[in-house]
């Protein structure tokens, strides 16, 4: 399957860190991925955008949530269940893209049910590098169910 046959996806990254949002973009925007990308800043505005109340009721629904674990107002972890609770919402993969690298926090989100733990690598091109990875799996591998 080429490039030019898949669908671009709709991604959520839920991402407070400036600077790891900025490393996102940039990896999307470097490697071309014709993906769009849409950001919030903590797990509050992740549950609205993903349930499209205000601000977001014309939010596009997520063929992907990147989700940092490490969020204000409302834990990444928190975000991961209400996700995977909801009946609407739980059939969205969610890839967890955080610095830990602590085995509670990965055994906790798997049994939360994340599709993946990736912890984010500091180095700026092997950022890039698993970016592309996540991409390439989410839209050239997998079958993501269609929209509601």
């Amino acid at each position: 399957m080429t490039q030019v046959d898949v669908r671009p996806i709709e991604v959520l990254l839920v991402e407070d860190d400036p600077g790891d949002v900025l490393l996102t973009t940039e990896a999307f925007e470097h490697n071309k991925v014709r993906n769009s990308l849409h950001v919030v800043n903590d797990g509050e505005q992740a549950m609205a955008f993903l349930r499209r109340e205000d601000p977001y009721g014309d939010a596009p629904r997520p063929d992907l949530v990147l989700l940092d674990l490490n969020l204000p107002r409302k834990d990444g972890r928190e975000v991961l269940e209400e996700i995977k609770d909801d009946p609407d919402l739980r059939h969205i993969p969610v890839v967890v893209l955080t610095t830990s690298e602590a085995d509670e926090d990965i055994l906790r989100s798997y049994h939360l049910h994340a599709n993946a733990y990736v912890t984010k690598p500091v180095d700026f091109d092997q950022f890039i590098q698993v970016v592309r990875q996540i991409d390439d799996f989410f839209v050239t591998v997998v079958r993501l169910p269609r929209h509601r």
